[in-house]
């Protein structure tokens, strides 16, 4: 299958193909693809079901907060459920299948719960389940636990090899995009013993995503050439494809370094290392995290955040669909309008909450000011979108920014409270 929605350019290697299987499809990606980017390119758009009415669910996210594309990696010994598409290198061979769903994905007969969905309210079965009293757990609990249930495990030996290991650094700098490069570049330089680590297994954060310059050069490549820079540096260690998971008394962290793509060239080599890391100092640079809008059926296929249509377009050079729209309530979201509109791609309309001037012009794309989107149309897939003005709009992707939190999490870990300026 062709990838009809990749283009030219991004920060893959389009020179190297990688096969790999979706469901038993045999498809092909790029060195540099994460699972959920090359999905998309192949026009991927439907990767699993919901938990509780088995709704069609797409790609939202391109990183660690996505909620829907969670799949089985591998098989037999291999297998692993609930992985983040999102987050998986794209290898050669790679085996990948979609969770929660009876009978093939488009066609999932377990669906027939949602349009049962007003009459199993929460809690429903601890309410009509309740006789014979025995069948509860013999019966009942087993078949509502398979038919809700996310991914199987393999019932053989992991076969992959694990280590752990300590290391010790003066200063552990947690997230390595554009502030975490910059305040590991400066502490470094002071001659301080460093330690970088980044979820990513690319670093540069939203550089890599972005088309902002730093120094008269595109962020992705000024994220290149500091971290070759800093890979050069004796008293440098960087962690990328690293989680930071914890922080505890005594200034130390846990750290999960992932090493698939070593581990599957060589069995002796540890696929993770669980990593307990000593510091005088942690600095948290972690970034932030966009936020949806809540309006009806904002689950469906094609619904995305704004800065992941962005992610796909400019790192991973795919196009999430052919007929795309904007919906925001800030600045940000016009950026996703006017990178799609730089690659040739013609946005549909753009849609702002606020009762402002346009924020800028985008060529061919409707816009909307003081409207909001209060529905859609679609089942596997978006088809349209309804707005509050009455209008309807028919778009395959539509993507979304209601602003962005930043990413705080391990100030409460040491019971830290954040100062907002």
């Amino acid at each position: 299958m062709s990838q009809i929605n990749r283009i030219d350019g991004g920060l893959i290697d389009q020179e190297k193909v990688l096969n790999f299987t979706f469901n038993g499809q045999i498809l092909k990606g790029y060195e540099g693809d994460t699972l959920a980017s090359a999905l998309l390119a192949n026009n991927k758009h439907l990767i699993g079901r919901s938990f509780k009415y088995h709704r069609p669910r797409g790609i939202v996210t391109a990183g660690s907060e996505e909620p829907n594309a969670i799949m089985e990696i591998g098989n037999r010994a291999y297998r692993e459920p609930n992985t983040r598409a999102t987050v998986t290198q794209l290898y050669n061979g790679l085996e990948a299948n979609s969770q929660n769903h009876r009978g093939p994905l488009s066609f999932d007969f377990m669906a027939i719960t949602d349009f049962l969905s007003p009459l199993l309210g929460a809690g429903f079965y601890y309410k009509t389940f309740m006789w014979p009293k025995a069948f509860w757990e013999k019966f009942y609990e087993p078949a509502i636990r398979k038919s809700a249930g996310l991914g199987t495990l393999s019932t053989e030996a992991d076969p992959d090899t694990y280590d752990k290991g300590f290391r010790h650094c003066d200063i552990l700098i947690i997230g390595a995009g554009a502030t975490g490069l910059s305040a590991a570049l400066t502490a470094a330089e002071s001659g301080a013993k460093i330690i970088l680590a980044d979820e990513d297994f690319l670093m540069g954060g939203r550089l890599n995503s972005e088309t902002n310059e730093i120094n008269g050069i595109a962020g992705s490549e000024w994220a290149k050439k500091t971290v070759a820079k800093l890979g050069a540096m004796e008293n440098v260690t960087l962690m990328s494809d690293t989680t930071i998971f914890g922080a505890y008394d005594h200034g130390i962290y846990g750290a999960i370094e992932n090493r698939a793509s070593e581990a599957r060239k060589d069995n002796d080599k540890p696929r993770q290392v669980n990593w307990r890391i000593y510091t005088k100092r942690a600095i948290l640079c972690a970034g932030a995290t966009e936020r949806l809008i809540a309006f009806g059926n904002n689950d469906r296929p094609g619904i995305m955040l704004a800065s992941a249509v962005r992610t796909y377009l400019n790192r991973f050079a795919v196009t999430t669909g052919q007929r795309i729209s904007v919906y925001t309530n800030n600045d940000d979201g016009w950026k996703t309008a006017k990178d799609l509109n730089a690659k040739g791609f013609r946005v549909a309309a753009v849609i702002d909450s606020r009762s402002i001037s346009p924020v800028m012009r985008v060529p061919g794309a409707e816009i909307y000011m003081g409207t909001d989107v209060v529905d859609t149309k679609g089942r596997r897939a978006l088809k349209s979108i309804q707005l509050s003005n009455g209008k309807s709009i028919d778009t395959d992707t539509l993507a979304v920014s209601g602003g962005w939190n930043p990413n705080l999490h391990f100030t409460c870990h040491h019971r830290g409270v954040p100062k907002w300026n």
